[in-house]
């Protein structure tokens, strides 16, 4: 199953993970990153997220963001608990 379907089931280039690393590398300090980051957080698993995206930039980022309350709770706790891990 491609776990990017759930992501961007409305922008199909955003399938292939190959094709989405280019485009976040090339989108790196722009609005269009923060757009990806928003849907993986909004809509994606949260292993999956941070395939993409390290947790330190997703902490960063969660006041950019445009997020439902939950999500937003969520996203703090998991950074807050995985951002102070062990060995990070």
């Amino acid at each position: 199953m491609n776990y990017l379907k759930a992501v961007f089931w409305d922008y199909p280039q955003f399938t292939d993970p190959l094709d989405l690393r280019r485009f976040l590398r090339e989108k790196s300090d722009s609005d269009a990153y923060l757009w990806a980051m928003q849907r993986f957080l909004e809509h994606g698993r949260a292993v999956d997220a941070l395939g993409f995206f390290k947790i330190e930039e997703i902490s960063d980022s969660l006041s950019k963001l445009k997020l439902t309350p939950y999500c937003r709770k969520k996203w703090k706790r998991i950074t807050e608990v995985y951002g102070n891990a062990p060995g990070k």
